[in-house]
């Protein structure tokens, strides 16, 4: 039900009724030009609500100009396995240019030419927001002039040159398959029928066990940016959540897409002449990072993975020191040489 929002008229100044005489008394004078009025007239004000509003919006087809109105999408008020109330409704906004309406480049057509883009800089990419906690929002866009809302966040991250939604996210990236994913990739729910209903997009960051019940989630949802550990495929509507990966993606150098050719495996620095070594620097206290969730794998292939209870993720902790230590003393190694921590050569029997 519409709630009415009375605004009341001052008395008039000439009726001397006992009312209008009362409030004349009490009521400060009426600024000039205001129109009298008897003070049992008031002029009732009808707040339309948003759905009324939205309801009388033109949806346009997907992939039109700037000034289609695209339908909107929100998130479920909560999700399971995540505390009450830090899950509200959180809505998208439609496909817009960096910036917003006011903003240029205006929305590249249909089909236009991709930049190609790395993994590792497409989650550098997310990691900045996560680290600025940027607040979320339909409406406001970031300094980088992307809106900041979960479809885009994933913008930023692909670097795209415009903001998509979740509806237009899939002409931007090919299906996968589950045992496809990769970092860098995105987990999208699109609910064509009911767009409000559920809708919502995060990029995957890696596996953190073995099973491959759950991942790494970089998304934007309020309050703010966040990276968590998250059921495969996703809180709610886990079913819905669909992989796709982004068609601008390469595993070399940034640039025009397709243009490196290197296999994953063979991705990364040769620190110490180790190809896919990428020095001790990664495997601190603290750090967090894809080498370590590649490096536990890599000891649960090997046979050295019992010290993990639930799998290798990409936050170093004390279960990898001991899978590489259990591994280093296998080859023989004692005292320092043992010490849990891989140095190249390590690292180099571990991936051979």
């Amino acid at each position: 039900m519409e709630t009415p929002v009375f605004e009341e008229i001052d008395p008039a100044g000439d009726c001397e009724c006992p009312g209008c005489r009362h409030w004349r008394r009490v009521l400060p004078h009426a600024p000039a030009g205001r129109a009298p009025a008897h003070p049992a007239a008031y002029r009732t004000l009808v707040v339309a609500t948003a759905t009324a509003a939205a309801s009388a919006t033109a949806v346009s087809a997907l992939g039109a100009g700037p000034a289609a109105a695209l339908p909107a999408a929100a998130h479920a008020p909560h999700r399971p396995g995540a505390p009450a109330g830090d899950e509200p409704g959180t809505p998208q906004g439609p496909r817009a240019p960096l910036h917003g309406a006011t903003g240029r480049p205006a929305v590249p057509p249909a089909g236009a030419e991709l930049a190609g883009i790395t993994r590792t800089e497409i989650v550098d990419r997310a990691r900045t927001w996560v680290a600025a906690k940027v607040p979320y929002s339909m409406t406001a866009y970031w300094s980088d002039g992307y809106r900041q809302d979960c479809s885009g966040f994933v913008s930023m991250a692909w670097k795209l040159p415009a903001n998509e939604w979740t509806g237009s996210l899939a002409t931007v990236a090919d299906r996968i398959t589950k045992d496809e994913l990769q970092p860098g990739d995105i987990l999208l729910f699109h609910n064509a029928a009911d767009p409000e209903n559920g809708s919502h997009v995060v990029i995957f960051g890696g596996w953190t066990d073995g099973t491959r019940t759950a991942y790494t989630a970089y998304e934007q949802t309020p309050p703010h940016t966040r990276t968590r550990e998250t059921p495969y495929a996703y809180w709610t509507n886990s079913g819905k959540y669909l992989p796709y990966r982004y068609k601008g993606v390469t595993q070399g150098q940034a640039g025009k897409a397709g243009t490196a050719t290197a296999p994953p495996a063979a991705a990364g620095p040769a620190s110490h002449g180790v190809a896919g070594y990428p020095g001790r620097g990664m495997f601190r206290p603290g750090a967090d990072n894809a080498y370590v969730t590649r490096l536990g794998r890599q000891l649960v292939k090997k046979g050295f993975g019992a010290s993990y209870t639930r799998g290798p993720g990409p936050r170093w902790g004390e279960a990898d020191r001991r899978g590489v230590q259990a591994f280093q003393r296998a080859q023989g190694w004692r005292g320092g040489a043992a010490d849990g921590h891989p140095g190249p050569e390590t690292w180099r029997r571990l991936f051979s």
